[in-house]
């Protein structure tokens, strides 16, 4: 349901609107001032608080007077309120009316309170708002005859880009916030500048009062605050430096608007002096286009203001929610987001104890208590429910017994009546008492509420004295002003090292000794830190020459390489691992250290840093070492020895097949002898495969090619770590690094060069195998795995140890040298020679891939096949086979070597490719292939070499005839 806003008067109504600087408040005390009575409605305590100072000090405290939700000062016969906006009267008789901020009528939590002031609240001759122009337009609209008045600024606003905090100029204020970084701001600068002034709209106004006066009277240079600034404190600034740009709004955080950033850029350059603004720590630099805007002070217009209904029901609960929830009936007002209030009713409503006391003959009166206690404000912010519980409390009290029990209000407020503690402890117990100083100035709902109001305010005063010691201690450093002065005077400075290596100098901390090198506190500047390091320096020569003795003298456990190519002495870094051209495995160093480090001193470190590398090198990479080293390996192995060392340990087969072929038995037993093993597919060491030297090997390839940031060079040899024979390659990492660590990429897989070896030895038999022995009649047991002698299929054990599935083996054979073809399994495996397969039934869930080179469907592996564990069902597809529709033949994958034979023959002994009639592809029956391959063996054997007597293959053969007679 919606309801009719109908503003009220516009007569008297004045508008007065501009950038911040142009003295509007000023104008709005001259007029109040001017009339007899007057009430000025401010948006924060701090602000109100200022201005109640201001006209006390002019027409004298009995004249005026000062309420907010926690403070009240009342003389009698007042003729003057300042209140902030929520402490404003619904109704007055004052002659003049000002609302300050009006623009806050658009801020999703307070703004339904604003709005209402705007709309209702009349002075009898004359009401003001004050505000920026983004309202104009919706003012004009909403209040038609109202008077707007615009004011220009009064000095210039310039943007001044980024600066470093600690190189603002003075009179600076840093903007962020919260808490938390205002502290650490503060405390960076006093570290640095001297200390700075803290200024936060949750401290009560007696220690911002405090803190102001030490920034105002030129104690300190900076001012960290929150953007409590903004809103009309009026300060002696010259520059306004954002430490952020987000801020939490009550309902979620968000980027600042323009026009709120000019509220707060605003507050540099006071009246008739210009100011600057721009950015620090970690936000970026402002677009050009906010820039302009804050600069000349043009922003979006505002179109709406949230707004909440004032005239409540309090006739019952529901009569209370149904009016809090109505909606106005202009599309310049948007009803607000339920704030705190309400959303404090809603939880206390849901207690059964608070229903029933809202209802009965006292009904309206508790409602109404029960709305005004939801409005008490968290301060304290530690949850909704722990704020709903102190609600709850003070409510049946008040409800039930007419006064809140002051025993327990009493022992409330004894929990905050302690000055001991941090600066957090501190402000915790302000916000508490800051909850029952509110309470206390509701009139009736303490019995005795005079007294708790001057209790809980000298507590709050005595916690506000407190918290501004405290911030000064912490954030104002008295040592900083004495080491100006003494660099003023140009005396000798003290400086000290630690055992941690911090360099302290007059109690300041200036930098720390890493290894051999001074690095300078980043936070440090001007002419104060130049100084103090130049009286480091003095110290440090004196450490230096010290730590070269010690580490000349450590044991090797002292020093580590690390990843990243740095030799590291008890933790911190000493030199640098860089490339040498002439040898892989004797790489160079760079010693990092500054100029302090020189002379003996030097040659003592370098020479123990070298002699460290070169024994660790030693150490994880001793084959290949001892084997650059060998010097009676000559010829052909020699070429091979160094082209393992060049390539860290191990070399494709192929590439180097032509000198492999030219090593005679003793160059192979010199190389064995150095640990190499000549594999099927590589020749390696299989000791390098191992963990640390795989580690070691990556990071001297990385220094010889200079690629120490490559992506993979960490990650690919913890994998290696973990013992993996085979892991899925990562497209993002550097691929020439999975063959330093042993693998060899094969399609989607890289595969460990020992795995692939053993791969070869499941092969080689197969491939090996004969139907027939050398005796006549004798048959020889087939091998898993083997078909015709030529060709094989690939079984489980071979799956099992690459850790593969048959899509991964595929591209593993062919990156090996195979090739494959695809034939029934009623070929290869007749149902005569099939062993009996267990029930097992297909699910529909198999799926079909082509194969990379014969576009033909892949085979899956048949759940319960002993015979043929590659067999598979072709499946393209198709519709739900119907019953009595003939399934798909399956087929089975054939393996062998990559070449052509440079002669073939047909089933009659000739050359060629002609096809028997009636068979597909030449294919022939097992009982006609066996005569045929003994005719063709006969013709085309020939005579044999007689074999050296002395060779080891002669030996065998020997020892063979031997125990065949046997």
């Amino acid at each position: 349901m919606s309801v009719s806003v109908v503003p009220g008067s516009t007569r008297g109504l004045v508008a007065v609107l501009g950038p911040t600087n142009t003295g509007k408040t000023h104008l709005a005390i001259e007029r109040m001032l001017g009339h007899k009575s007057g009430l000025i409605g401010l948006p924060l305590r701090l602000l109100a608080r200022e201005v109640y100072t201001k006209i006390a000090e002019r027409i004298g405290t009995a004249n005026v007077s000062l309420i907010t939700g926690e403070e009240r000062i009342e003389p009698p016969g007042a003729r003057y309120q300042i209140c902030t906006v929520e402490a404003m009267p619904q109704r007055t008789d004052a002659e003049f009316v000002a609302i300050d901020e009006v623009q806050l009528a658009t801020s999703l939590e307070r703004g339904h309170v604003f709005c209402d002031r705007i709309l209702n609240l009349r002075g009898i001759h004359e009401t003001m708002l004050l505000g920026a122009s983004t309202v104009e337009g919706v003012l004009r609209e909403l209040l038609p005859g109202i008077e707007i008045v615009s004011r220009p600024r009064m000095s210039m606003l310039t943007y001044a880009g980024s600066k470093k905090i600690t190189r603002l100029p003075a009179r600076s204020a840093v903007v962020a916030f919260s808490a938390g970084e205002v502290y650490a701001i503060a405390e960076l600068i006093r570290r640095q500048r001297g200390g700075a002034a803290v200024v936060l709209g949750s401290l009560s106004p007696r220690t911002r009062n405090a803190q102001v006066a030490l920034y105002q009277s030129g104690e300190v240079d900076f001012l960290v605050a929150t953007d409590a600034i903004g809103m009309g404190l009026n300060l002696d600034v010259s520059h306004v430096a954002f430490a952020g740009e987000h801020k939490f709004d009550g309902f979620q955080h968000r980027r600042l608007s323009a026009a709120e950033m000019a509220q707060i850029a605003g507050r540099a350059g006071r009246h008739t002096n210009d100011g600057t603004f721009g950015v620090t720590g970690n936000v970026e630099p402002f677009e050009d286009e906010l820039v302009e805007a804050l600069e000349t002070h043009q922003f979006q217009p505002q179109k709406v203001l949230m707004w909440r209904n004032s005239q409540l029901d309090f006739s019952s609960l529901d009569s209370l929610d149904d009016a809090l929830n109505k909606l106005p009936n202009s599309h310049l007002l948007s009803k607000a987001l339920p704030a705190s209030d309400i959303r404090a009713l809603d939880l206390l409503t849901r207690d059964e104890e608070i229903r029933e006391q809202c209802t009965g003959e006292d009904a309206q009166n508790n409602v109404r208590l029960l709305w005004e206690i939801c409005r008490i404000p968290d301060y304290r912010k530690i949850s909704p429910a722990a704020h709903s519980e102190i609600l709850a409390r003070v409510f049946m009290d008040v409800a039930r017994g007419g006064h809140i029990n002051e025993d327990w209000f009493a022992n409330q407020t004894k929990l905050t009546d302690r000055i001991d503690g941090d600066i957090d402890a501190l402000s915790n117990r302000v916000a508490h008492v800051r909850t029952w100083t509110y309470i206390s100035n509701r009139d009736g709902w303490l019995e005795n509420h005079l007294y708790w109001r001057e209790k809980t305010r000298a507590i709050e005063d005595k916690l506000s004295d407190g918290l501004h010691e405290a911030l000064t201690k912490r954030f104002i450093d008295r040592r900083t002003s004495l080491l100006m002065k003494k660099l003023r005077e140009n005396a000798m400075l003290e400086a000290e090292i630690s055992e941690t290596g911090d360099v302290v100098v007059e109690g300041h901390h200036v930098g720390k000794l890493l290894g051999f090198r001074f690095s300078a506190d980043a936070t440090a500047s001007g002419p104060d830190a130049k100084a103090a390091s130049a009286a480091a320096m003095k110290a440090l020569a004196q450490e230096i020459e010290k730590r070269s003795s010690r580490l000349a003298a450590c044991p090797n456990a002292d020093i580590v390489l690390s990843d990243d190519g740095y030799l590291r002495w008890l933790g911190e870094v000493v030199a640098r691992v860089i490339a040498n051209e002439g040898n892989a495995l004797a790489p160079g160093l760079m010693l990092l250290a500054d100029e302090q480090l020189s002379g003996a001193s030097l040659e003592k470190v370098k020479n123990r840093l070298e002699r460290w590398l070169a024994n660790h090198i030693e150490n994880l990479l001793r084959p290949l070492v001892e084997m650059s080293r060998d010097e009676t390996i000559s010829g052909t192995a020699r070429g091979v020895a160094f082209q393992l060392v060049e390539n860290f340990g191990h070399i494709d087969r192929r590439t180097i097949a032509d000198e492999v072929k030219q090593l005679d038995q003793d160059a192979r037993a010199t190389l064995r002898r150095h640990g190499v093993r000549f594999g099927a597919f590589h020749i390696f060491l299989p000791l390098l495969l191992k963990p640390a030297p795989t580690s070691l090997i990556c990071l001297l390839w990385a220094v010889r090619h200079d690629r120490l940031e490559a992506p993979g060079l960490t990650e690919i040899p913890q994998i290696s770590a973990t013992g993996r024979t085979s892991v899925e390659v990562d497209a993002q990492y550097d691929a020439e690094i999975y063959p330093l660590c042993g693998f060899r990429i094969m399609g989607r897989k890289a595969v460990r060069i020992d795995i692939l070896e053993r791969l070869a030895d499941l092969i080689r038999p197969v491939l090996a195998w004969k139907e027939t022995g050398e005796k006549e009649g004798e048959q020889n047991q087939k091998p898993e795995g083997a078909y015709d002698g030529r060709r094989f299929y690939v079984t489980p054990g071979m799956l099992s140890i690459l850790g593969a599935t048959h899509e991964d083996m595929e591209q593993v054979l062919k990156g090996l040298g195979y090739r494959s073809n695809r034939h029934l399994e009623s070929e290869i495996f007749p149902v005569e020679e099939a062993e009996p397969k267990p029930d097992c039934k297909e699910t529909t869930e198999e799926k079909s891939e082509a194969a990379e080179t014969t576009n033909e469907p892949v085979e899956e592996l048949v759940e319960g096949s002993a015979a043929n564990p590659q067999t598979a069902k072709v499946q393209e597809p198709q519709e739900p086979k119907e019953s009595g529709e003939l399934e798909e033949p399956k087929t089975v994958l054939l393996w062998q070597r990559d070449f052509k034979p440079k002669r073939q023959f047909n089933d009659r002994g000739q050359r060629g490719n002609s096809k028997k009639p009636g068979t597909k592809g030449g294919s022939k029956s097992k009982q006609d292939a066996k005569p045929q391959a003994k005719h063709q063996a006969a013709k085309s054997r020939k005579p044999e070499k007689k074999p050296d007597p002395d060779s080891p293959f002669a030996k065998l053969a020997a020892l063979k005839d031997a125990m065949g007679k046997k």
